[in-house]
């Protein structure tokens, strides 16, 4: 007879996971894990997890591009943008709303800029390089 923990074992071989250091290349496999358990436990409400937004998003090799048609009734004092590094959030839309537009892949939050231009919100962002620098460290010979 199989133990528990053996049981578990077996079930997170069949489910795909990635392996030691690869959870750092796929910071979403989380995310897609959960909503895939979710949408088998709770089919009626999995739809509502999707953040399915109407922005565009284009890439270049350096940057992101977001574009992001502002609702009716928008006031410029009132409309926040927040960047983070797989995720951007514009805050203070009519009715106290907020959109989040999730980023297909890593940027510098710091290095944005946003316009707005005839009602749509402009960003561009610099894309985080994945360029493995190396350093040489001095050895000190004692």
């Amino acid at each position: 007879m199989t133990s528990k923990w053996e049981d578990l074992e077996r079930w997170m071989e069949g489910q795909k996971l990635p392996r030691g250091f690869d959870v750092l290349r796929e910071p979403d496999w989380v995310e897609h894990f959960v909503r895939k358990m979710m949408t088998k436990a709770l089919p009626d409400i999995a739809g509502h997890m999707s953040a399915t937004t109407s922005a565009a998003i284009s890439e270049s090799k350096q940057f992101l591009g977001v574009k992001f048609k502002l609702p009716d009734g928008c006031k410029r004092d009132d409309i926040r943008l927040l960047i983070r590094e797989d995720m951007i959030r514009i805050e203070g839309l009519p009715g106290g709303k907020h959109e989040l537009i999730k980023l297909p892949k890593l940027v510098q939050p710091r290095l944005s800029r946003a316009t707005v231009k005839a009602g749509v919100l402009h960003v561009k962002v610099r894309k985080r390089m994945r360029g493995r620098k190396v350093n040489e460290c001095p050895i000190n010979w004692v």
